[in-house]
């Protein structure tokens, strides 16, 4: 089984302390999104876990503690660097607080576990497609040599985004296709591995890859381990990734990005941050007696003997 820190919430950034807790503890309560009455426990120990995925705007809240869940555990980084100021991105780093953030990521676990991701890309007065192509090219130059490959989308128009990004313009199919042309030339120049993930459209001659950006090949080359050849139906719509379990909660996420899928408003993130408790098994609040709790089902996908790392 993979689990996935990251997905609803930047819990690197805002729930270290009770992330690292529950990996002391081995295991963790994940609400059902659709059914929040519904509550699914997994086991965090090696045996029962095969790879930790993270996904963070910010890894220097765990730095220094990180090696309590990398020296046992198989595990991939997603770092979200964009092109983005806080009028879009309010309490996220700058990008070269970022870059520098990742450098401090890659010297713990290596460059084979890191992918940067740069998306999604939006279009706005002020981020016109010219400001995108110079921050990626600076951003690449940066990196270059420190990250496993790099990967972007474009922006998708959920309905709440007309209430969020009022200033968000469309992107058209040529654009999307000048975008990738000249990112697909950039990272080339700078030998960065480029792919897309749950995006339309075909960029492969402008030497973009298709895949998912959690596949069981990354994950395994990242790791030296080996999975099993497992068909599967992806995450979503145009998505490769292997299925994976998310501990994290929807609507707690502070960052406040505008263009943000999980949240539904920045004001109530913010809100339910507030409910957190750090020494709670459970991501927002407390586990209620009117809960139904289910233990997780935690197949390995692993070909034969787990590589495991010792405590």
């Amino acid at each position: 089984m993979i689990i996935n820190t990251g997905g609803r919430t930047d819990t690197v950034q805002y729930y270290s302390e009770w992330l690292l807790n529950r990996f002391k503890e081995g295991f963790v309560y994940s609400r059902n999104p659709f059914y929040p009455s519904k509550v699914t426990r997994y086991e965090l120990t090696p045996d029962k876990v095969d790879c930790v995925i993270f996904c963070s705007k910010n890894y220097e809240p765990i730095l220094d503690r990180l090696h309590e869940i990398t020296d046992r555990f198989n595990t991939y980084f997603h770092y979200t660097i964009t092109a983005y100021d806080a009028d879009i991105e309010p309490r996220v780093p700058s990008c070269d607080k970022s870059i520098e953030t990742l450098l401090k990521l890659e010297s713990i676990v290596g460059k084979q576990r890191i992918a940067w991701r740069y998306d999604p890309i939006l279009l706005t007065e002020k981020y016109t497609i010219d400001y995108h192509l110079k921050t990626f090219d600076f951003m690449a130059e940066k990196l270059n040599g420190h990250i496993d490959r790099c990967i972007f989308s474009f922006v998708e128009m959920y309905k709440k985004l007309s209430v969020n990004m009022p200033e968000l313009k469309a992107i058209t199919e040529v654009d999307k296709l000048t975008i990738a042309q000249c990112l697909g030339e950039i990272a080339k120049k700078y030998n960065i591995h480029l792919q897309t993930c749950a995006t339309n459209g075909d960029y492969k001659k402008f030497g973009i890859y298709p895949s998912g950006c959690m596949t069981l090949d990354i994950l395994g080359r990242a790791n030296n381990i080996n999975f099993k050849n497992l068909k599967h139906k992806g995450m979503r719509k145009n998505c490769n990734c292997i299925e994976t379990r998310d501990i994290g909660w929807y609507d707690t996420c502070p960052n406040g990005c505008k263009y943000c899928y999980a949240n539904s408003t920045p004001q109530k993130a913010i809100e339910n941050y507030k409910l957190h408790n750090q020494n709670s098994p459970i991501l927002l609040g407390e586990i209620k007696e009117t809960d139904i709790i289910q233990q997780g089902n935690q197949k390995s996908f692993l070909i034969e003997d787990r590589n495991l790392k010792l405590f």
